[in-house]
């Protein structure tokens, strides 16, 4: 942060302490945006959405290794589709 660096990766998020984490360092570093994974999958993300200095999640949920081998593509779209669509803050911006 000393830096200038504004935003970061949270890894290995759930380990970490999660979205609780993530909601108690909102405060001191409010000015800092933060892309949470590790442990992180659909049900999971909302609550990291909904942070003010969360900007997106990521999560190898979305693409499951035995989708991949089998060439299941459709599958890892579905997936990526239903991530798409979780609900983010409604100004649509983080800090």
């Amino acid at each position: 942060r000393e830096f200038g660096f504004r935003q970061m990766k949270f890894f290995p998020a759930e380990t970490s302490g999660g979205a609780k984490a993530l909601a108690a360092l909102a405060g001191p570093l409010g000015d800092v945006v933060c892309c949470p994974t590790g442990g992180i999958d659909l049900a999971k993300a909302p609550a990291y959405l909904a942070l003010p200095n969360v900007a997106c999640v990521g999560g190898s949920w979305m693409l499951p290794k035995a989708a991949l081998a089998a060439g299941d593509y459709a599958a890892v779209e579905a997936l990526a589709r239903e991530a798409a669509g979780l609900a983010r803050r409604p100004d649509g911006m983080r800090p």
